[in-house]
């Protein structure tokens, strides 16, 4: 089974994060949620705390398949400024292990130069961050092996493209068809 790393930096969207983790658990994936912070509640952009699973310290990431960044503010731009999640990313794109980011997250991709060639979507107004990347206006764009979503509005759309990459189209339809999305 895939195992996923969504990490909570503090400021992150919570919609985004709640959202993304729902969808992957209701697909059966493992889901383990980091904290960015020196503790395991992380308090989101609109003062909601949430209890992580961890700290990113605690995590073994030679067990993680998938990293995923929700975006929200200043909770990418946190994201961006972690050194050791900054290093994780890098040895994922290495590896060809698959990248998630949505809304203003993207900018953390785009910032280690790993978006250069490749299409890619986040919130209006960051695509400067998106280095050397070809911008689109699709909800969610897989490239690769990252997929990127463009915000809060198309969260479900985003972790449906997730599923699909971790399990298949089948499973997301299904789980789109549950959820009433069309």
């Amino acid at each position: 089974m895939k195992r996923i790393a969504v990490h909570l930096a503090t400021g992150f969207e919570e919609t985004e994060a709640i959202t993304i983790i729902d969808v992957l658990r209701r697909a059966g994936l493992e889901v383990q949620t980091v904290s960015m912070t020196d503790s395991t509640t992380v308090t989101g952009a609109h003062q909601i705390p949430v209890l992580a699973d961890m700290l990113f310290s605690e995590l073994d990431y030679s067990r993680i398949d998938v990293i995923v960044l929700p975006g929200g503010m200043p909770g990418a731009k946190n994201l961006n400024e972690h050194k050791g999640l900054r290093e994780q990313i890098l040895q994922f794109n290495t590896e060809k292990k698959l990248l998630g980011a949505i809304c203003a997250a993207p900018l953390v991709l785009g910032h280690l130069g790993i978006l250069e060639g490749k299409e890619a979507v986040c919130y209006p107004g960051f695509e400067p961050e998106l280095h050397g990347a070809k911008i689109l206006k699709d909800p969610a764009c897989v490239s690769e092996h990252i997929v990127t979503g463009r915000g809060i509005g198309v969260t479900l759309t985003f972790a449906l493209k997730l599923v699909e990459e971790l399990i298949d189209k089948e499973k997301a339809d299904q789980l789109a068809k549950a959820m009433l999305v069309d």
